[in-house]
């Protein structure tokens, strides 16, 4: 799986990455941008997000059972 540091283009696992580093953070993880400019872990893990210095694996999505029926046809 690819590691990636900047923003999702798909709105979904943007709030999924952003809530679960905002609980990171409400358990007591370390903002890992220097002085974030806010004080609310859900803005705080936007933020880093957004600037890129935050890494996350996006799962390939499993292949369904017609993908694979058409994937042997053709092989």
């Amino acid at each position: 799986m690819p590691v990636h540091n900047t923003a999702p283009e798909s709105k979904f696992i943007y709030v999924i990455v952003t809530s679960r580093r905002a609980r990171q953070l409400q358990s007591g993880a370390r903002p890992l941008v220097d002085l974030p400019r806010a004080r609310k872990p859900t803005r705080i893990a936007q933020e880093e997000l957004l600037k890129g210095v935050l890494e996350y694996e996006v799962p390939e999505r499993p292949e369904t059972a017609e993908e694979r029926e058409s994937r042997r046809r053709k092989g």
